[in-house]
């Protein structure tokens, strides 16, 4: 099962990091980060044997890992200078 090697999930996460700097937006990149930890824990002995049992689980972890960097990168990043600002108060008020 190709979903168990680690440099499968590797190879991915260079694809997802290839198509962050085409396509700029932070979303690919958190994937991406998500995809290494996971390739990294399959890497791991123990843990990837662990993981190796259940398809489920191993999607969860992915899940949670790129949520958890993407949340961390957006933090880092900040707001993107180019996007307009909103005005909510009216000037003749």
């Amino acid at each position: 099962m190709i979903w168990t090697t680690w440099w499968a999930w590797l190879a991915g996460a260079l694809i997802l990091g290839i198509l962050e700097v085409l396509a700029p937006g932070v979303i690919f990149l958190g994937f991406a980060c998500g995809a290494a930890l996971v390739g990294l824990l399959f890497a791991i002995g123990p843990v990837g044997d662990w993981l190796a049992t259940s398809f489920p689980m191993t999607m969860v972890i992915f899940a949670l890992a790129s949520l958890a960097s993407w949340v961390i990168l957006r933090q880092v990043m900040g707001k993107r200078q180019n996007q307009p600002k909103i005005i909510e108060n009216d000037i003749n008020d």
